[in-house]
């Protein structure tokens, strides 16, 4: 199986744009990879919510919405499935999702379990976390999603002996990435998990400067520079 890791600019609270750089991957990919994994609350931008529940809950989407419709027929167009991070509203609660697409319909859906997405000194019970971990399969493949902080505060969650998607939303300077903070990522990913694929947004406001990897071991195996959009791709299975 191949995999995409797609290291492409996002902008907060522009679906619009962020689903045609979704599409732009998509074509660019086209009969090269079988998955493309995006980063942390991709479709919406990890920025686009303010804490206060009325117009966060216009910013989020549903899973029955137009909007995850069409990456269902994408998926099906292209014949190349999606893992694609959002905020997710379910009847009156906000989630910090990464859903997966297959074949033009919803395959699996993961909340994210720690708190760290949100403002939570000022959230009240609108904004939530999920309590399932599971993993699901394509092509053979079994795979785990964790969202970020998750493997900061519950890596024993995590564990398993399948592929490892890890999304993100981390906004290092290049300095600090490279000074140390990629490393100990690598190295807390082997709390769960041999084989992690790590993909964080590029995006302006505020500066996050991207990045994919493939992690084995605690060690970076494949990776793609910093502030380039580009797609890293990674055999498995």
């Amino acid at each position: 199986m191949r995999i995409g890791l797609v290291s492409f600019r996002c902008e907060n609270q522009n679906i619009s744009f962020n689903m045609d750089q979704i599409e732009r991957a998509l074509r660019e990919t086209e009969g090269k990879v079988d998955l493309l994994c995006f980063g942390e609350a991709f479709l919406q931008g990890f920025d686009s919510l303010c804490w206060n529940y009325e117009p966060d809950k216009k910013t989020a989407i549903e899973r029955s919405s137009e909007t995850i419709s069409q990456l269902c027929r994408w998926t099906a167009q292209y014949g190349t499935s999606l893992i694609v991070g959002y905020i997710e509203k379910d009847q009156d609660k906000l989630y910090s999702s990464c859903i997966v697409l297959s074949d033009g319909a919803i395959i699996h859906n993961y909340r994210r379990i720690s708190k760290g997405w949100k403002e939570y000194t000022r959230t009240d019970d609108h904004y939530c976390e999920g309590t399932d971990t599971g993993s699901f399969r394509l092509q053979g493949v079994d795979m785990k999603i964790a969202l970020c902080g998750d493997l900061w505060d519950f890596p024993e969650r995590f564990r398993t002996d399948h592929l490892l998607i890890w999304p993100v939303y981390v906004n290092y300077s290049v300095e600090e990435w490279n000074s140390g903070a990629l490393n100990e990522y690598a190295t807390q990913a082997t709390l769960a998990a041999s084989d992690t694929l790590m993909v964080n947004p590029i995006d302006s406001c505020p500066v996050n400067h991207g990045g994919s990897f493939f992690m084995h071991d605690g060690r970076i195996v494949k990776r793609i520079p910093f502030d380039e959009e580009r797609i890293l791709i990674v055999d498995v299975g």
